[in-house]
């Protein structure tokens, strides 16, 4: 009857932390290239019985409840979003714009709202300068990013753009592998193998589209009746334990 008690629990306790990831998705449904976070589960090991024989364990082994073998994302590209600004970029398919942090490290990013900094050059809305260097002149009036990242700039009193640089995106082996650090920003790790940087539309990256974003990839629909799903497994549990404690009870008044 113990057992019931902290298997009930076990239920309980994944079943908050699947809540705590629809939670977590529903309030990033306008989060610009979110990518939703998706919770795998698991049975928990089972032990033998100690009374029986190894044969019989072999046939009857008891349950130990369930846990969370694995919280990940799901990086299935969102619908894209025409904006019409300049400096909004959206990737069709595959890749991560590489940024810069603050300690030198590169981080990985779909988020492709950029502005210009105080030196000139491209930076993300959270203020993560590309790790390109794309520096724009002082006098320029028109970007312009063609779909395999090549930039150029006009500048006042000319007529004709200059090439200012090349962004070129990161792809990994895994993207599920890479780790989630918040601010949509990833980090490289042995899961995810080392990133191959290539031009938009190379290998296996996709191309840009200027002027568009990313819309996160949240179904709130699915969201709502994962939460549903959710809300009635954790119920279970509860009356589960509710049922154990009511049995404990009538066993403890015979013994008395």
């Amino acid at each position: 009857m113990l057992d019931s008690l902290y298997i009930a629990a076990t239920g309980m306790h994944a079943q908050q932390s699947h809540l705590d990831t629809i939670s977590h998705n529903l309030a990033n449904v306008n989060t610009t290239a979110f990518k939703k976070s998706k919770i795998d589960f698991s049975d928990l090991l089972y032990k033998p019985n100690d009374t029986a024989s190894a044969e019989e364990n072999i046939h009857n082994l008891q349950g130990m409840g369930s846990s969370i073998a694995r919280i990940g994302k799901d990086f299935v590209a969102g619908e894209l979003k025409l904006t019409n600004d300049p400096f909004n970029v959206a990737i069709k398919g595959r890749g991560f714009f590489e940024v810069e942090l603050e300690n030198g490290e590169v981080a990985y990013t779909r988020n492709g709202a950029l502005k210009v900094d105080s030196d000139g050059y491209l930076e993300t809305v959270d203020g993560y300068r590309l790790s390109a260097q794309i520096q724009l002149p002082p006098d320029t009036t028109e970007i312009k990013i063609d779909e395999n990242g090549l930039v150029e700039a006009l500048v006042s009193g000319e007529s004709e753009p200059i090439s200012i640089g090349q962004i070129e995106l990161a792809s990994f082996l895994s993207d599920e592998g890479l780790d989630a650090t918040g601010s949509n920003l990833y980090l490289e790790t042995k899961d995810s193998g080392s990133p191959v940087s290539a031009r938009p539309g190379e290998l296996t990256n996709g191309k840009l589209a200027q002027g568009y974003l990313e819309s996160s990839n949240v179904d709130m629909v699915a969201e709502l009746l994962e939460l549903v799903i959710a809300q009635r497994a954790y119920e279970v549990n509860s009356k589960i334990i509710v049922a154990s404690d009511e049995i404990l009870k009538i066993n403890n008044n015979l013994r008395s």
